[in-house]
Formats: C-alpha cells, structure tokens, sequence
C-alpha cells in the first residue's frame, strides 16, 4: 500500500473518532464506509481495523470519564446492555464469517453490508428527526436489557461499525436518554462488543492480513480523536451534538449509495 494512504487512514480514523466520541457512534460507521469505498484493502481487513480502531477510542473515552467523575453512564441498564452486546458481538462475528465463506465473489459480503448500513442509517436519521413527535419507553427489566444488547452486539460486529447510530436510537427509545447521557452509554456498550468480537477474531485464527503500522496508526487515530471528541463534547449544547449527528447519517446514507454501486 502506498505511503500516502497511511496518512489518509490515520486522518479518517482521527476524524471519524471526534465525530464518534462526541455523538456516541463510536467512529466505525463512518471509518468502515469510507475505506470501503477506496477500495484498496478487503472488506474483511477494513472491519478488521475499523473495530480495533473503535475499541481504542471507546477505551480511551470510557475509562477517562470514569476516571473524571463525569461519566453519565447508568451502569443498572448499561451493563445488562454490554453484557448482551458482548455475546452479540460474538455471533455478529460468526455471521459475517459465514456469509463470507458463501461468496466467491468477496466483494458481495461488502455490498451486503453497505446495503444493511444503508437501510439502518436511513431509519436512524428518520427517527432522529422525528423523535420529538415519538413516545419513547422506560425499560428496566434486566432480561429485556440483554436481549436488546444482544441485538446490538450483533449488528455492531456484523457490520464491522462498532455500533453506531443504532445504539443511539435504541437509547433514545426504550430508554429514555437524552442526547448526551445516550452517547456515554453508546460507547459503554460499543466497548464490550469490540472486546468480545477481537477476541473471537484472535482465538479462531481468522485475522485477516494488514500492515501492522497501519493498524498502529488507526489505532492511535482512534485514541486521540476520543481525546479531542471528549473535549468538545463537554463544551457544545446537546442540540450542536443532535445536528452534527444529523448530518454525518446524510454523509454516511451517500457513501453507502456509492459503496452498493461499487460493490455490485
């Protein structure tokens, strides 16, 4: 691969942290979209390295509002939800893994992917524009957490997204959350179903083959976007944060367009 692109990928990656750290998507739905698009690596190595890339930043962002007193997570419905994204993350691995193995043609595997992307991202910004207009739920049953988790985890590592606007909406309905406690939440939940994904990954040999220089520089992208995305989370109004998150779905709902157009 040429020099050049590991300093793209390192910009997306930081880019796509900000934006992730301080809406909560975590930064894989829109670092997976894009390298898709360049087309220069396999689908397989870019959910590789998007998922890492995530994990890092939602590492980071967790631990240091932990550590910060300032973490808004509610760890009596979050930890139920990252439990039950935990095992999802697991089966959305086997998934992928599976419908893999079933196209000659890897380039189809991505177009699936694009496609429910696509589909997913168009009824998050939908939602998100209506949701004032929407009653949404206050879900406490500990059972009900897990198998919403659950749900997430495995769109999450099938997609290769981390978790994205998804988590959001879900949040946003069956909890209750507000733009801002919804975010911390999200990467709570996106944190635990990247650790169980990458250790399914490592323990049954499936690593795909990358550049560990890149995964270096993605993963330090990722790191430092969280950095800059917790700074200015902290600093701009909760409807700033609705309005960008807005219009990343757009950006995002356009590079999935292309991407089904590509890879078809």
């Amino acid at each position: 691969m040429k020099g050049y692109l590991y300093i793209l990928f390192w910009l997306i990656s930081f880019g796509a942290s900000v934006a992730g750290a301080i809406c909560g998507i975590g930064g894989g739905v829109i670092i997976k979209p894009v390298l898709d698009a360049f087309g220069v690596l396999s689908v397989s190595t870019i959910s590789f390295l998007s998922g890492c890339t995530v994990l890092t930043m939602t590492c980071y962002s967790v631990i240091k509002g932990k550590m910060s007193g300032e973490s808004q997570i509610d760890m009596k419905t979050g930890t139920p939800l990252a439990f039950g994204a935990a095992v999802g993350g697991v089966a959305g691995k086997l998934m992928f893994q599976i419908l893999a193995g079933m196209f000659a043609d890897k380039n189809m595997i991505g177009a699936v992917q694009a496609v429910c992307l696509l589909i997913i991202t168009m009824g998050t910004l939908i939602y998100t524009v209506q949701k004032n207009r929407i009653k949404t739920l206050h879900v406490r049953n500990m059972a009900a957490c897990v198998m919403i988790g659950l749900v997430l985890g495995i769109l999450s590592s099938f997609l290769g997204i981390g978790g994205g606007p998804i988590n959001l909406v879900v949040l946003y309905f069956f909890f209750s959350m507000e733009t801002k406690e919804a975010a911390q939440n999200s990467l709570y939940i996106i944190l635990f179903s990247q650790i169980t994904s990458l250790l399914n990954t490592l323990f049954t040999g499936t690593v795909p083959d990358f550049s560990i220089w890149l995964l270096f520089l993605m993963a330090i992208g990722g790191v430092l976007g969280g950095m800059c995305g917790r700074s200015i989370n902290k600093k701009i109004d909760a409807r700033v944060v609705e309005k960008l998150f807005i219009f990343l779905m757009v950006v995002i709902i356009g590079i999935n367009m292309y991407n089904i157009y590509q890879f078809r």
